[in-house]
């Protein structure tokens, strides 16, 4: 009885992959303990929100490929409503405007266009796969942008970045063709002066920050410099667990979050990273495998979306750390510290199990 319950629980869990979903989780709490000044309650609190993202996780990897194509065009249109209801009526909280009350919860609908996006886009694609066109690709830019603009108007730039993300790379799989690409390229770059005259005080401040944080070291310079001053006191091997001085004497500031991976290198040093990247390119490898071998153009697309999403959130996060990126509200998969993101990631985990665990019923 035990075994058949046992066998039912895991038939739709790709092992590979759960194992190294397992070992970052891992770290991710081994790192937020000494980040939070060996806080219980914020490591009981992760430890909640793993438990809840990972049966969200579970559910995703057991919905059967055909129950995903239906739902793609329903949820795409329940997060755009939701999203102008944020902008009507959302909350607003820390100067922007991204959280909708339902009176018995808060959301944030823009979590939700992670993954809605590009399920939708990947369901339009291979719904004209015989027949794809330029005005497919130009309708698919069209349901990318809406969303992302509602997003980037909260502000949420870190969020309406991967959204863009997530849209661009199903089009890229669908077959953009590299001359587009760079003509899209030539109008972004000419588009610029009018992008950085729509940007808000404080964002343009963080794009000025990057090329030169010392000209304001206690202002939107403080997190680059702290962060990169853990970055490079942690050496080779590292200080140690526990021994991390910017994080213990409070000069690294959102620790527990989206500069999590400064107090990961400043206590495990260079190896530890190398351990760190290893494992995030081992979960990237395994979503491109099962991309590769995906039965149809619906999975293929949503398999590599959700993939490089997965790579746009670590390099992202990771560059932001280092310095080399604007600082964004993107946190680091599966080791920050946060209940909405940890459930999005882990959503999009169990699409990619679920696409690898059903093709064989999709190809009969």
């Amino acid at each position: 009885m035990i075994n058949r319950l046992l066998a039912y629980l895991v038939k739709h869990i790709d092992r590979y992959l759960m194992g190294l979903v397992a070992a970052l989780l891992v770290m991710g709490l081994i790192t937020l303990f000494s980040a939070s000044g060996e806080s219980l309650e914020r490591v009981t609190g992760q430890m909640i929100n793993i438990c809840a993202a990972l049966t969200i996780m579970w559910i995703a990897a057991n919905v059967p490929l055909h129950y995903l194509s239906r739902i793609a065009l329903p949820l795409y249109v329940v997060g755009l409503v939701l999203l102008v209801g944020v902008a009507v009526a959302g909350e607003v909280v820390n100067g922007a405007r991204r959280w909708l009350n339902l009176g018995f919860t808060r959301i944030q609908p823009s979590e939700l266009m992670k993954i809605a996006v590009p399920l939708l886009l990947a369901w339009y694609f291979d719904r004209y796969e015989a027949i794809l066109k330029a005005r497919n690709f130009v309708f698919g830019a069209v349901l990318v942008v809406v969303p992302v603009l509602l997003i980037a108007r909260q502000p949420d730039l870190g969020t309406a970045l991967l959204v863009s993300a997530a849209g661009f790379y199903v089009l890229f799989l669908a077959g953009l063709s590299w001359k587009i690409m760079v003509g899209l390229g030539v109008v972004g770059g000419a588009s610029l002066p009018f992008l950085w005259s729509i940007l808000h005080d404080y964002q343009r401040q963080r794009v000025l920050t990057l090329l030169d944080p010392s000209q304001d070291p206690l202002g939107a310079g403080y997190h680059t410099i702290q962060s990169t001053i853990a970055l490079g006191s942690g050496g080779f091997f590292g200080k140690g667990w526990m021994n991390g001085t910017q994080a213990h004497l409070d000069f690294l500031p959102e620790r527990t979050t989206d500069f999590i991976f400064a107090v990961y290198a400043e206590e495990f040093g260079l190896i530890g990273n190398l351990v760190l990247m290893v494992l995030f390119l081992l979960v990237i490898g395994r979503g491109l495998v099962i991309a590769a071998n995906a039965p149809t153009m619906f999975t293929r697309l949503l398999a590599g979306a959700i993939t490089l999403t997965f790579f746009t959130y670590a390099f992202v996060n990771m560059g932001m750390v280092s310095g080399i990126l604007p600082v964004v509200g993107v946190p680091l998969p599966l080791i920050s510290y946060g209940g909405t993101s940890l459930v999005t990631i882990l959503f999009g985990i169990g699409l990619l199990m679920s696409i690898h665990t059903h093709r064989r019923l999709v190809q009969t």
